[in-house]
């Protein structure tokens, strides 16, 4: 019978009862023995004994049986939980009526087969423990679709949140690359009006080796710290080649530090601002000091405000904390005081980076 197939069980009942029913079956028919006949093995030989819990048994899986595929029309009927007031009392209502019923049934024909009658005035009685039970039994299988259910909700809810949590990642990274681009842009732009060709096609090909580990990153939402060196060294060997020795970055990273992890092209980011935003000259030179520890990364340069700025989109800083905020709950910071801008970036791992963020990798 279809019904009976392991994937409809799971289908409307949520889970493989197989062995659960075997058990509960077994179970319910001592149960039943108890109540009706006192505990035959304690009280008859033991070929009575065993055709009363037989009787008990054929009972017992009469009940179940019934009720169970009752419980599956009424779930095929009625399989949303805003139904409950419908289908919980409807299944009630069917299992009183499947007690008695096969109650009834049942002695009509032990009645017939032993030429007496198993109704006596306290059977009424005795159902009503009987239907308790049923119910309570029953009840075990509203208690795991129930559960199920629940946390099938919030595994949707989590992939939802993680579905638009990884959207917007998506958008942020996304938008950092025309940001990178559209600077880069700009320094060539005054390559070639400072420099001589060779060096405007030096720069070139160096800007076409950090185009290749942007597109080799892929969509990662974080990276080794490791990795995002590389390429902040080498987007600091292109710049190099604008202001040679008058931009100075000095790189003090721990080998432990290297193995954490951080935002693709954050660092990065970090020092185009520097470079865009102050002067660099032989005689104001640009220090730049990047510093990393166990807990955070930090990119520290004086302020030299150039008198005339070069357009800006004012996404760099602002890319950066929000792509922190949507996948950690590590706040980068910002200090600008004694005449130094700082930003300390804080250095992740797996287990300190939100769930929902985890599972939209996985």
């Amino acid at each position: 019978m279809k019904l009976f197939n392991k994937e409809r069980r799971i289908k409307y009942l949520a889970f493989n009862d197989f062995w659960f029913v075997l058990f509960g079956i077994f179970l319910l028919s001592f149960v039943t023995d108890f109540l009706f006949s006192g505990n035959s093995f304690g009280r008859l030989p033991f070929v009575w004994a065993l055709i009363n819990w037989g009787i008990s048994l054929a009972f017992a899986t009469v009940h179940w049986l019934t009720m169970r595929t009752i419980l599956i029309f009424l779930r095929k009927r009625y399989p949303s939980l805003k139904n409950n007031k419908i289908r919980i009392p409807l299944f009630f209502l069917s299992i009183v009526l499947t007690v008695i019923s096969v109650d009834f049934l049942g002695n009509l024909i032990l009645s017939y087969i032993f030429d007496s009658s198993y109704n006596n005035p306290l059977r009424f009685k005795l159902i009503v423990p009987i239907i308790l039970i049923s119910t309570m039994t029953m009840a075990i299988y509203e208690a795991i679709y129930y559960y199920i259910l629940l946390k099938q909700a919030v595994r949707e809810e989590e992939q939802a949140k993680a579905a638009i949590v990884q959207a917007q990642l998506d958008a942020l990274r996304n938008q950092a690359q025309p940001h990178f681009f559209f600077n880069t842009l700009n320094t060539l732009r005054d390559i070639i009006d400072q420099n001589t060709k060779e060096e405007a096609k030096e720069f070139v090909n160096r800007l076409s080796e950090i185009y290749r580990f942007i597109l080799e990153s892929g969509t990662a939402n974080v990276i080794t710290v490791r990795e995002e060196l590389k390429f902040a060294q080498a987007y600091i060997h292109v710049q190099k080649e604008r202001f040679g020795n008058n931009l100075n970055v000095h790189w003090k990273v721990s080998e432990s530090a290297k193995d954490h992890f951080i935002i693709p092209m954050s660092l990065q980011l970090l020092l185009e601002n520097a470079v865009k935003h102050n002067v660099i000259s032989r005689a104001r030179p640009l220090e730049v000091h990047v510093d990393a520890d166990e807990e955070s990364l930090m990119v520290c340069n004086k302020i030299q405000p150039k008198s005339t700025q070069l357009p800006t989109t004012k996404l760099g800083l602002k890319n950066i904390e929000r792509r922190y905020n949507l996948i950690s709950n590590k706040q980068v910071v910002v200090l600008k005081n004694e005449g130094h801008f700082r930003v300390k970036l804080p250095l992740l791992d797996k287990i300190n980076q939100k769930k929902s963020h985890a599972s939209t990798d996985n």
